[in-house]
């Protein structure tokens, strides 16, 4: 039998917290040489793009490969949303697919556990940090609860384009996670702050790093293609940079792969992966005043540990649709 779980199930049973726990030990397998992690595929058939990204978590005994397609006239010619994901989880031992989930809610979580992750080793420790998100989507907002998860925030502040996506941003996640939320007028109030994420979808530049504090760590998570960047050169150059995968980063890193293509900085640039810092390999922030940059691409592992414990706890918890394939 094969259990379904559609977005509503995913929902019930996934927090934040709980994500970021085995996405830390994921990470942590990637950096122990117990991850099978090929980068994704990518099939791009008339009007669309589709995208295979399969792992293995031998210590977790996760086995999983999560479909993602984007097609842009979706909306206007078939009345869908025009990014869908599933992901189907297998028995290790059998092979057998034993649960087919939706996978939007998931990636969303699990990559803002990342962030998550990555701010609870890399970011100051000092309690009452400010967090600073560019961007109002679905993702910033998940960007900010893993912060919020990690550090001890005072406040937050929050800039989009788009200034009722904001003010809606704003109120929804202060009464989410009881924090005293804030939107701003300008991308350089932003830079005030001293836990910064980059969640937007824009192709070039949102900021001025020349602009950017000591003592700041800088979540970047919004581009993820050879030809976008929403970091610009100078905050790459001058932060040092943790990769969630130095392949990654390196093929399908904009943020990284443009400054390195004109000389800025080199690959050697790259100081660590974050699972390297996580399991003490490299060390992480070693003074107050160094400036830390987690650039997150999305790996299959982030969507292969967080399936497992979907699925383990969507079976405590009674939910779902047993199927028989």
């Amino acid at each position: 039998m094969t259990l379904l779980l559609s977005k509503n199930d995913v929902i019930k049973v996934l927090n934040m917290p709980d994500c970021m726990k085995v996405v830390e030990k994921a990470f942590s397998e990637l950096a122990s040489g117990t991850a099978v992690l090929p980068l994704r595929i990518n099939i791009t058939p008339p009007d669309g793009l589709a995208l295979y990204m399969p792992a293995y978590l031998k210590e977790m005994g996760a086995l999983a490969c999560k479909v993602v397609t984007v097609y842009k006239n979706n909306p206007t010619k078939h009345n869908m949303p025009t990014t869908i994901g599933k992901v189907l989880l297998q028995n290790p031992e059998t092979g057998d697919v034993i649960c087919i989930m939706d996978g939007g809610y998931l990636t969303a979580v699990r990559t803002g556990a990342a962030s998550g992750a990555a701010t609870a080793y890399l970011a100051r420790k000092d309690k009452g940090q400010v967090a600073g998100i560019f961007g109002a989507g679905v993702q910033a907002k998940m960007q900010l609860w893993g912060v919020a998860c990690a550090r001890e925030l005072s406040r937050a502040y929050v800039y989009d384009k788009i200034d009722e996506a904001a003010a809606k941003f704003a109120k929804e996640m202060g009464e989410k996670l009881h924090l005293d939320v804030i939107k701003v007028d300008s991308p350089d109030k932003i830079l005030e702050a001293d836990i910064i994420c980059a969640a937007t979808s824009s192709p070039t530049p949102i900021f001025d790093g020349k602009k950017v504090k000591k003592g700041t760590h800088i979540n970047g998570i919004g581009s993820h293609t050879p030809g976008a960047r929403e970091l610009d050169a100078e905050i790459i150059k001058s932060s040092k940079l943790i990769a969630d995968s130095r392949e990654a980063c390196l093929k399908e890193a904009g943020d990284i792969m443009i400054p390195i293509k004109d000389g800025i900085i080199s690959e050697n640039h790259i100081w660590a992966e974050l699972g390297e810092i996580i399991i003490g390999k490299k060390a992480g922030r070693t003074n107050p005043d160094e400036i830390t940059l987690f650039k997150s691409n999305g790996l299959a592992i982030q969507d292969v540990a967080t399936a497992k414990l979907v699925y383990d706890k969507a079976l405590a918890a009674g939910i779902g649709v047993n199927a028989e394939i």
